[in-house]
């Protein structure tokens, strides 16, 4: 359930408008004019291929870095992230049905790995695993690894509630996964322990008064 979609350093993606840089390590000029988006698209998906090379290495931190350089290439194309800065850098160009789709699928894989990554860590980071995961369910609302992570790192976070939900939704899609099994069981033992705390306070309430 861990691992990437297929088979660094963590520094978030850049603002939209930075200059890219290809494959090669050759800067590239973003943007509609005169932008290869295809070349783009290739380059992040080779990002983010060879992250995935990285994690199978056990390369964490080199795995991360690709994955981050992939997604900011990605930003440069995505018109919910440039329509979000209208006016302070260059629009993205408009995209075919096709190359809107592996946009799209690799943004997917490169958040989905990047939470695999962290969670790998020996100091977890419960807050951006639960941030990526998040990031992959606005696109793909059934996606199973996504909804196991962010039903994973909102436990860890103290939100036993919303995370029974996660792993619930996950848990249904893999109903012979051990591991959803077991945090989805953690999430019911914390439920009922906050509950019977409730109820002994509520009760000392009353019966004080």
């Amino acid at each position: 359930m861990a691992s990437p979609e297929t088979p660094g350093d963590e520094s978030m993606e850049r603002r939209s408008g930075a200059a890219g840089v290809s494959c090669s390590g050759t800067p590239t000029k973003l943007g509609p004019s005169g932008a290869n988006v295809d070349s783009q698209l290739q380059d992040a998906v080779h990002l983010k291929t060879e992250g995935n090379k990285f994690y199978k290495e056990k390369k964490l931190r080199s795995a991360i870095g690709r994955y981050h350089r992939s997604l900011l290439i990605l930003r440069s194309l995505d018109s919910d992230v440039t329509a979000a800065v209208k006016g302070f850098g260059p629009e993205a160009p408009v995209l075919t049905p096709g190359q809107e789709e592996l946009l799209r699928n690799t943004q997917v894989d490169c958040y989905n790995n990047l939470a695999a990554c962290l969670l790998q860590r020996q100091c977890v980071d419960y807050t951006r695993v639960q941030e990526y995961s998040l990031r992959v369910l606005q696109l793909r609302p059934d996606d199973i690894k996504a909804l196991y992570r962010a039903g994973v790192a909102t436990l860890e976070l103290g939100d036993a509630q919303s995370a029974k939900q996660y792993l619930t939704q996950a848990s249904k899609g893999q109903p012979n996964d051990t591991n959803v099994r077991r945090h989805l069981q953690r999430a019911e033992e914390r439920l009922n322990t906050e509950y019977q705390k409730e109820k002994a306070l509520y009760r000392g309430m009353f019966s004080s008064s």
